[in-house]
């Protein structure tokens, strides 16, 4: 994958500390300067340290840094697992010079192990103050578990000042996916200047649209975390422009991450309209997703409709929901209700071509009112089972 460069105001460093294995497992975002920081985190009753720790470090609105471990989630180790958080992010901020709380600590990986601290210790002695790093890709690669891929996603945005901002997001995670908040990993860095409440509201409306509208197998994480940065190297921006290309970003990232899904073949996308509110329309696209059936059914490439009716009529509460009211199309093809007198014959061969493609959108009109709501998952195969019945041999 071609470098991508980081904003303006940051460097990275990644290495291999053994964690795990000899891959890389370990990554360092550095600012030169104080940034504006957003974040949001799992709502998992079993968070990790990373997770409580980081969620007090963003609480005032700025941060210099962020240091990931993968391979090792570190959650459900007692006070020990905290000593080892609360460490990591000491040993951080010393190697940079910088607050141990302005330091964002994140996690992934096995659940129940605590961090190969001696190993950790090690390599900070030795990190530069002033990481040379600057590639996106290398710092995405770092924090991947069963990612088969690095995922980077960019955007640019125009400065007050007649300049060129530009935003840039890393994400990673492929199982265990179903936000209760953000989702897995994502770091946003911008070197656009923006003020930190709105910074956060941007953000907040930003993750709902995108990690929060992604589900690969219904299974929230005990270390979500989702961040981003603002350095300000590159000058003040319109807030309304900066939300449009940060939303870009977390909306490539999100379909990157529902595609690399554990197992998966193909990129699911279920849009509803039509719905009383966006809420509702959310709440129906999330059960047409996360269905088991509608995902084998797509895997297999078999247009099978019934399925989808089946998950939109498992939303029992939403008595406003009238079956006759309904209609179902898969890439834009009318299936519900059938149309009278027409091939069904033809139609069925025309959409099992289509589902044997490597992107299926699902369309959901309530008939209801105006709400609307896109979400993002992935079909449901053999591979999945696979990967997660020998995760931790």
């Amino acid at each position: 994958m071609t470098p991508v460069p980081l904003p303006g105001g940051f460097s990275a460093h990644v290495a291999n500390v053994g964690i795990k294995d000899s891959s890389l497992d370990f990554a360092v975002l550095a600012a030169d300067r104080d940034c504006a920081v957003a974040g949001v985190f799992t709502r998992s009753l079993f968070a990790g340290p990373s997770v409580t720790l980081s969620r007090e470090h963003v609480a005032d609105g700025a941060a210099r840094a962020v240091v990931v471990v993968s391979k090792n989630a570190n959650v459900a180790n007692g006070e020990a697992g905290h000593a080892d958080a609360v460490e990591l992010a000491e040993l951080t901020g010393r190697a940079l010079g910088c607050d141990p709380a302005d330091v964002i600590v994140a996690s992934t990986g096995v659940i129940g192990r605590r961090y190969p601290m001696d190993r950790i210790r090690d390599h900070l002695r030795g990190m530069p103050s002033a990481p040379e790093g600057n590639d996106a890709v290398q710092v995405a690669t770092a924090i991947m578990t069963t990612d088969t891929h690095p995922k980077v996603a960019t955007a640019k945005v125009a400065t007050l000042e007649g300049g060129t901002a530009n935003v840039v997001g890393m994400a990673k995670g492929v199982g265990m996916i179903e936000p209760d908040m953000a989702t897995m990993l994502a770091f946003v860095l911008t070197d656009a200047e923006v003020p930190i409440m709105e910074l956060r509201k941007a953000f907040s409306q930003v993750v709902d649209r995108s990690f929060n509208s992604l589900s690969v197998d219904t299974d929230t994480s005990t270390s979500d975390t989702a961040v981003v940065l603002a350095s300000g190297a590159a000058g003040p921006v319109e807030t309304g422009d900066f939300a449009l290309a940060l939303q870009a970003v977390c909306t490539e990232l999100t379909r990157q991450l529902a595609s690399d899904g554990e197992g998966a073949t193909k990129l699911l996308v279920v849009e509803v309209s039509g719905a009383r509110d966006d809420a509702q329309a959310k709440r129906v696209a999330k059960s047409v997703v996360n269905s088991p059936l509608v995902k084998t059914a797509v895997h297999g490439a078999d247009p099978n409709w019934g399925r989808v009716a089946m998950a939109v009529g498992k939303c029992s509460d939403d008595t406003d929901i009238d079956p006759a009211q309904v209609q179902i199309s898969f890439g834009g093809t009318r299936v519900y209700p059938v149309t009278p007198g027409s091939d069904e014959e033809a139609l069925l061969a025309d959409l099992e071509d289509y589902l044997a493609g490597g992107e299926v959108h699902i369309g959901v009109d309530l008939g209801i009112s105006a709400g609307t709501w896109t979400v993002y998952g992935c079909d449901l195969s053999d591979g999945y089972v696979r990967i997660n019945a020998d995760y931790t041999t």
